[in-house]
């Protein structure tokens, strides 16, 4: 496989489906020494199943353990913390990654509790989890789905589990895209596999998958998302880091030097039609640098709220985000937003208290 080629593999058994593409792709060409050690990095953001449309099928780690193990790697390591305001091991139970390490006895490092230092990445510092330089190769393992603010996530974007909660929270002081670039000059991910079998296309959090039965393999993590863009029907313009990345010389974002390559027949490959539920919730918002858990709470529980017809009843624009420490202001959600005249506490809040907070505040306006 060369790095400008995306090989792509249709099908619904994730573990057999894994390893043919692992095969077709070479992998092992890869990873010269047996003695390596790998690391996995999947996308554990929340504690939802995976046909909820948020984290990465198990059965696709698994396939890439059983893979690598059946041809002598054994230095083996899954790695990831959630984001802030949910524990990783639950995130681990609930999408039964406990079952896949005791399986195949993989050692797990839940980086939100790991060490952590400043490392200069292209010209910007960022603490970065020490059980990353430990690492000789490393394997990310995304979903490719939707973020209600930076419109995708998939290979770029999923590295920011590699990095402390404090920092994760100043990524969102610093805009999100700059410093997602940045990152990945700092952290060198090897291979990637994305799990597109089904992610939910507005919320990052999952709720409404959309089933696709898909998995894509790629070297060059810049092209991976560009070529996501495309199949969710974006430019690349879209999602600043992407470009930026590409600047920073991180991969390349030149889709028309891409290679697209088929596991078994080629097809004519689907591109997917996003609802964009999230464009017209966010008119309702205000945000200034906010964490992505809770706006990631915020905007499903506006959807429910536009379901119900209540949205429309709520005539006053919503603050969130670190931006609005110690300022003023009507409506908000966080601790962050304590200075409005009403807010809801949390750090962050979950949907069903932000949903009862707002039905509320709607239904004492009537």
């Amino acid at each position: 496989m060369r790095n400008n080629e995306i090989v792509i593999i249709s099908g619904e058994d994730y573990k057999e489906m894994t390893k043919r593409i692992l095969e077709e792709s070479d992998l092992e060409a890869r990873i010269p020494d047996k003695n390596f050690r790998i690391g996995i990095k999947p996308n554990l953001v929340s504690p939802s199943a995976p046909s909820w449309g948020a984290t990465t099928h198990p059965e696709i780690v698994a396939g890439i353990i059983e893979y690598l193990q059946e041809r002598g790697y054994r230095n083996l390591v899954v790695l990831e913390g959630s984001w802030v305001g949910d524990k990783t091991w639950d995130t681990v139970e609930a999408c039964g990654y406990d079952r896949l390490f005791s399986e195949y006895q993989v050692e797990f490092t839940d980086t939100q509790k790991d060490g952590h230092k400043s490392c200069s990445c292209a010209g910007m510092n960022l603490e970065i989890c020490d059980s990353v330089s430990a690492l000789d190769f490393l394997i990310n393992v995304p979903v490719l789905k939707g973020h209600c603010q930076t419109k995708i996530t998939c290979a770029l974007k999923n590295m920011k589990g590699l990095i402390p909660n404090k920092e994760k929270r100043r990524f969102h002081t610093m805009g999100l895209h700059k410093p997602i670039a940045h990152l990945n000059a700092g952290i060198r991910q090897d291979f990637i596999v994305v799990d597109n079998i089904c992610g939910d296309l507005d919320f990052e959090d999952g709720g409404n998958p959309v089933v696709m039965n898909r998995i894509l393999t790629a070297a060059d993590p810049v092209l991976c998302d560009a070529y996501a863009c495309s199949l969710l029907q974006y430019d690349i313009s879209d999602v600043p880091y992407i470009e930026l990345a590409a600047e920073l010389g991180v991969g390349c974002c030149d889709l028309t030097k891409a290679v697209i390559r088929f596991c078994g027949q080629e097809e004519e490959l689907q591109k997917i039609s996003s609802p964009r539920k999230i464009v017209e919730l966010q008119d309702a918002v205000e945000e200034v640098d906010s964490c992505s858990a809770c706006y990631g709470y915020l905007i499903p529980a506006l959807d429910r709220l536009k379901e119900e017809g209540l949205l429309k009843q709520l005539h006053t624009k919503i603050s969130i985000g670190q931006g609005y420490k110690g300022k003023k202001g009507l409506l908000g959600i966080g601790n962050c937003t304590r200075g409005c005249q009403c807010y809801l506490k949390g750090c962050p809040p979950t949907e069903n208290q932000v949903y009862d907070f707002l039905k509320e505040y709607i239904e004492n306006q009537k």
